[in-house]
C-alpha cells in the first residue's frame, strides 16, 4: 500500500514509525513531516489543507491510504472532498466526515451530542456575542473554579480554568470580544469544574464496531506539579495505573459505546480514531472533550505499546470488520518526556542546533518541532522532541527517558521532571 500521512508533529513521527513497520506499507509519504519522519518515509512539501494539491499528489503516486494525523484537514472536510471525487473515492481515509469531525471542531456540537445520548459530562452553557451580557450574568452566579472553552480549534490551548468570577469575566470578554483564540472563541462554552484525575482513551472504529487502543495520561501544564499555562502536552505515560478493569468497563458502557452508537443512529459518518479526554471523579468517568484523531504526546506512548499492524487495522476498518480484530497491548510501560523550546507555550526562538541525538540509548526519539538545515537538525517549533522509553515498569521507563533527556541538547531546552508524579 502507498500511504500519505498528513501532519508534521510528534504524533505524526510516531505514526510514521508505526506505519513503516508494516509489511503492507510499500511507500510512505508525509506532508509535510519533520526531521524525524524523514527516517521512515519521504517528506513532501504540501499543505495539509491544500486539498487540490493533495489530490494531484495522490493520483500521481497512486496513494491507497490517506492518513490524517492532524484534526485540521478532518474538520475542514478532507474526507468529504475525497469521497465526492470519482477519481479519489477508492482511497481509504481513517478519519471521519466533516460532520463527524465536529466532535472535536465544536465543543457545543459535542456537548449537545452527549446530552442527546446521556453521556456523562460536566454541566455547561454556551454563549457568543448575541448573548454576551447573559453570559456575564451566568458567570456571576456560577460557582468557582469556572472552566471556559473556546468552541473551535485552538491548538489544544483554548481551555482556561479561572479561580474566581472576576477572572472568569475577564477571560470570557477576551475570548468573545477580543478574539483571544481568533474565530475559535467566537462561541464560548462555560463548564462546571470537575475534580479528579484525567486520562485519555482511544477507540478505533469502522462506524459500527470498534477496538480500544492502550490508554494514556498526558501532562498539559508547562510547570512541575501541574502549574503554569496549558501546552500541547509536556509528556505522557501508558498504561494508566488507575484504569483497571472495573473503571474501564464503566468507560465502555457509559461513554465509548453510547458515543459510537449515537453517531451511527444520527447517520453521521465516522471512521477512524475517537479520542476520549476523560476525568475520573471518585471512580466514575466523565467526558472532558473529544478529539477526532490520536493525541499528542499520547500517540508517542500508545503506538510503542500497540502490537498490532496499524495498516492492517486500517484495512479492517475499511471493510467494517474491526469486530474480527483482537488488540494486543504490550505488557510493558511507556513514558514520554517532551523537550520544548525556551518560552513555550508563549513566544519561543527557532533555529537552535540540536545535538546529542546519536548519544540516546534504549529510547525512541519522535521529532515534533524540528527541521534539517544543511546537515544539521534544528528546532522549528515549541515542542521539539519526544523521548519515549519502554520498560517493565513505569518508574524504569521514566528514568530511561530522563537520562536521555539530558543527552539531547539545544539552547534553551526545557522539560518537566515530574511526568507520572501521581503514581
Amino acid at each position: 500500500m502507498n500511504i500519505l500521512l498528513l501532519g508534521s508533529g510528534g504524533r505524526e513521527c510516531a505514526l510514521s514509525w508505526k506505519l513503516s513497520q508494516s509489511p503492507l506499507c510499500k511507500k510512505l509519504f508525509i506532508a509535510t513531516g519533520n526531521a524525524g519522519t524523514a527516517a521512515y518515509g519521504t517528506n513532501v512539501a504540501i499543505g495539509i489543507n491544500d486539498f487540490e494539491a493533495l489530490k494531484t499528489f495522490c493520483l500521481a503516486e497512486k496513494i491507497d491510504i490517506l492518513f490524517p494525523g492532524s484534526e485540521e484537514p478532518l474538520v475542514n472536510g478532507v474526507y468529504d472532498f475525497f469521497k465526492k471525487d470519482a477519481l479519489l473515492q477508492h482511497i481509504i481515509i481513517p478519519g471521519p466526515s466533516k460532520e463527524g469531525a465536529q466532535l472535536e471542531g465544536s465543543k457545543a456540537f459535542s456537548k449537545k451530542l452527549m446530552a442527546r445520548h446521556n453521556i456523562p459530562t460536566a454541566a455547561y452553557a454556551e454563549f457568543d456575542e448575541s448573548n454576551f451580557e447573559e453570559g456575564l450574568q451566568y458567570l456571576e452566579n456560577h460557582s468557582s473554579p469556572i472552566v471556559l472553552k473556546a468552541d473551535g480549534l485552538a491548538a489544544g490551548k483554548g481551555v482556561v480554568i479561572t479561580s474566581d468570577v472576576a477572572e472568569a469575566k475577564e477571560v470570557f470578554t477576551e475570548m468573545i470580544r477580543n478574539a483571544q483564540f481568533g474565530d475559535a472563541s467566537k462561541t464560548v462554552v462555560v463548564e462546571q469544574f470537575l475534580t479528579g484525575i484525567e486520562l485519555s482513551v482511544f477507540a478505533f472504529t469502522d462506524g459500527k464496531h470498534y477496538v480500544l487502543l492502550p490508554e494514556a495520561k498526558d501532562y498539559k501544564r508547562v510547570g512541575e506539579g501541574d502549574t503554569g499555562p496549558n501546552t500541547g502536552g509536556m509528556g505522557a505515560i501508558s498504561p494508566v495505573p488507575f484504569a483497571q478493569a472495573e473503571f474501564m468497563q464503566k468507560v465502555i458502557e457509559r461513554i465509548v459505546e453510547p458515543t459510537i452508537n449515537g453517531l451511527r443512529s444520527e447517520n453521521i459518518i465516522y471512521n477512524g480514531f475517537i479520542f476520549f479526554g476523560l476525568i475520573n471523579v471518585q471512580g466514575d468517568p466523565y467526558v472532558i472533550e473529544y478529539n477526532c484523531r490520536m493525541g499528542d504526546p499520547e500517540t508517542e506512548v500508545v503506538m510503542p505499546r500497540l502490537e498490532n499492524d496499524l495498516v492492517e487495522l486500517v484495512l479492517k476498518m475499511n471493510e467494517q470488520k474491526l469486530n474480527e480484530v483482537s488488540i494486543l497491548h504490550s505488557p510493558k510501560a511507556a513514558a514520554t518526556v517532551m523537550l520544548v523550546s525556551a518560552g513555550y507555550p508563549g513566544e519561543y526562538p527557532k533555529g537552535k542546533v540540536i545535538s546529542g541525538l546519536d548519544k540516546v540509548q534504549d529510547s525512541l526519539l519522535f521529532h515534533a518541532g524540528s527541521k534539517s538545515n544543511n546537515g544539521q537538525i534544528e528546532t522549528s517549533g515549541g515542542r521539539v522532541i519526544a523521548i519515549t522509553s519502554l520498560a517493565d515498569d513505569l518508574k524504569t521507563a521514566l528514568s530511561m527517558s530522563y537520562q536521555n533527556a539530558e543527552r539531547v541538547q539545544f539552547d534553551g531546552k526545557n522539560y518537566r521532571r515530574d511526568i507520572g508524579f501521581e503514581f
